[in-house]
Formats: structure tokens, sequence, C-alpha cells
């Protein structure tokens, strides 16, 4: 199955934050990592979880060991810049400065924020001429 952007649940990107944040990980790690200390029912579902993330595939499974251990295939940015194009796509025909200046202008960046968005331009027009 091949993984849209908007396919991710909350639940789903909070399994996957622990594993970028982590690492690879078995399946109790995860509850341990995200619910604090869970019970059957919370293993259950971070169980049914991780099957729906492996369908899509933004995780795999190592089955090589008696406990599966689960690592995330699809890295931060690229699911970041697949959910972000998605909602320019819905909401801004396609365009990405209407998303991108909101951000810029509703949220209040900081001066750091703003030095590090214009080196990030300087050098995206340094290496396009």
């Amino acid at each position: 199955m091949k993984l849209t952007p908007m396919d991710v649940t909350e639940a789903g990107l909070a399994l996957l934050s622990a594993l970028w944040d982590h690492g690879p990980a078995t399946i109790r790690q995860l509850v341990d990592r995200v619910y604090g200390q869970g019970g059957a029912s919370l293993y259950a579902t971070v169980q049914k979880l991780l099957e729906r993330l492996e369908q899509k595939g933004c995780v795999e499974r190592d089955r090589s060991e008696s406990v599966h251990v689960f690592t995330a295939t699809v890295d931060r940015a690229e699911l970041i810049g697949r959910r972000l194009r998605a909602v320019a796509d819905a909401l801004c025909g396609g365009s990405l400065t209407p998303l991108l200046t909101h951000l810029v202008e509703g949220e209040g960046m900081s001066q750091a924020e703003r030095r590090e968005l214009r080196s990030l331009i300087d050098r995206l027009d340094r290496k396009n001429r």
C-alpha cells in the first residue's frame, strides 16, 4: 500500500516520533515510551497501529528474534514535507507561499529562527545559480 501524507493518524505519529527520537523498539518499549506504563489493551492497540504503519510502508519489523523490533522506514523530514504539500494542495491551490507566509507571520518567529530562515533562503539561492 502506498503511503499518502495524511494516512498517518495522530496515534501513528506518536509511535513514529518515538522511533525517530529513540531508534528501533519493541512493542513493549513503544507502549512505555508513548503511554507510560500500560496494560494489555494498550499493548494490543500499539501492536495494531504498528501493523497498519507496516502495511503503509512507514515501519519495518525485524522478525529474527522472538520479540519483534520495529524501525521507522520513513523519516520525519519526508513525512513533514508530504503533509505540508498535501495541505498546500488542499488549501492553497498547490502554492506553498500562503502557507509559509501564515507560519512566519502568525507564529511570531524569534530572531534566531528568522536568521536561520534567511540563511536557508540564501543557501538555496546560491545553489540554484
